[in-house]
Order: C-alpha cells, then sequence, then structure tokens
C-alpha cells in the first residue's frame, strides 16, 4: 500500500477586516514554520432577486472583489516567503459555506479566525464558530486582532 504525503491545510477567511490579516499572518507563519498549505477562503453573498440580469452583474462585481481581496493577500504571503496556498471562492452565507468546505476537503486541520479590535465584540464569525466549536470536526484557532506580526510570529 502507498502513503500519501498528508497535508495539513489552515483554512483563512478572507474579506475586508483589519483582524483578516492577523488570522493570515497566523496561519502563513505557521506553515512556513511547520509545513502544510494555508486555504485563503472568500465568501461572496448570493444577490437578491433584482431583475433581468443584474443578479449576474452583481454577482460578477462581488467575485472581482473577492479575487482582490485574496490577490492582495497572495502577495502578503510571498513577501512571508515559502507557503504553500490554495484558495476558493464560494457563495452564500459565510458560516454555512465555510463548514461545507471543511467537510468537503479533509486535509484542512484548523480553522483561523481573528476576533476583531472593536468594543462590540468579536465579530460574528467568531461568536459564530465559538459557539459551534464543539460542533466542528477541526480545532478553532481565535487570533487576537490586536497582535502585532512580531507577537505572531513569536508564537509560530
Amino acid at each position: 500500500m502507498y502513503e500519501t504525503e498528508y497535508k495539513r491545510k489552515f483554512l483563512v477567511v478572507i474579506d475586508e477586516t483589519p483582524e483578516c490579516d492577523r488570522a493570515l499572518t497566523f496561519a502563513a507563519y505557521r506553515v512556513k514554520r511547520t509545513g502544510g498549505v494555508v486555504v485563503l477562503m472568500s465568501v461572496v453573498q448570493k444577490p437578491e432577486f433584482i431583475g433581468l440580469g443584474v443578479e449576474d452583474v452583481l454577482r460578477a462585481e462581488a467575485v472581482e472583489e473577492a479575487e482582490r481581496n485574496l490577490d492582495a493577500r497572495l502577495a502578503r504571503i510571498r513577501d512571508i516567503g515559502d507557503v504553500k496556498v490554495e484558495s476558493v471562492i464560494r457563495e452564500g452565507e459565510g458560516p454555512e459555506q465555510i463548514e461545507t468546505v471543511i467537510g468537503q476537503d479533509r486535509e484542512i486541520a484548523i480553522l483561523v479566525l481573528a476576533a476583531s479590535t472593536s468594543t462590540d465584540g468579536p465579530g460574528p464569525l467568531v461568536m459564530h464558530f465559538a459557539g459551534r466549536a464543539n460542533a466542528l470536526p477541526i480545532p478553532l484557532t481565535v487570533v487576537p486582532g490586536r497582535m502585532s506580526d512580531e507577537e505572531i510570529i513569536a508564537i509560530c
């Protein structure tokens, strides 16, 4: 029997929040040190029904924006160095799509999120997944949003 190399994947949700870069930094430096792959995931909302072809235009614009966000993060990872990366764009509700991707890719071993620095709380994804942490098939890592790159690198 042939053994295949196990590639532990760190799933990072990419959006426009500043804390998303904290999660990305953690995952990228952890992969650089221990091996594996960083999976960058962007979720775009389904456009509401408006009329003839407008949904297609809105969908295309949302995907373009997601691709720009992913490209910016890929540039950041290239600056970090020798890190393998995959990316995925899904359409729908964020938590549902994240759980679907985790269920479909058995190599995803860790979901990495970062807490918001807002006084309103850690953010909707962190709240959602912290509340469901016991039901997730993988560990959840939450990086404090106030950590600097140097602090993150030191613990990776």
